[in-house]
């Protein structure tokens, strides 16, 4: 049994792990500056980086690899892209891999946007970059700490 002086104790503990865990189940605010580069013949390759930054003041620095395969043919590069996640909780829920599929008509400069997810996480990136890329790709996205 407890003493009447450990009470209050326990009360204040017990409502600073309540408060700890609704304040831990908050979705963050998380978005990504990244640069990618990468070829596709049939098969899709691209490597980049990245820094993801949350409202909360956590960075986490990030290696992009992109693989996949499909119709396509082309080169390009993306610098100072951004990208928005939604459904985070935690900065290390951005890691992992994505699924996408995507759709490429360009020449010389170009416009690129795109939507992927992982499980309840999803990212949405945008980016101004060159090159030549014609086709239709289906594969994944990963986010590597490092």
């Amino acid at each position: 049994m407890l003493s009447k002086a450990l009470i209050p104790t326990a009360l204040a503990a017990s409502f600073l792990l309540t408060s700890t865990a609704r304040a831990q189940s908050r979705d963050l605010d998380c978005k990504m500056t990244y640069s990618i580069s990468g070829w596709s013949l049939f098969y899709k390759r691209a490597d980049g980086t990245g820094v993801v930054r949350c409202e909360n003041g956590e960075t986490l620095n990030v290696k992009i690899r992109a693989r996949g395969g499909g119709l396509t043919a082309g080169q390009s590069k993306i610098k100072n892209g951004s990208g928005e996640f939604s459904d985070v909780y935690n900065i290390r829920d951005v890691l992992g891999t994505y699924a996408t599929a995507e759709a490429n008509a360009a020449a010389g400069d170009a416009v690129k946007g795109q939507v992927m997810t992982k499980g309840n996480v999803s990212l949405a990136l945008s980016g101004k970059g060159k090159g030549v890329e014609l086709g239709v790709a289906f594969g994944k996205f990963e986010l590597i700490p490092y």
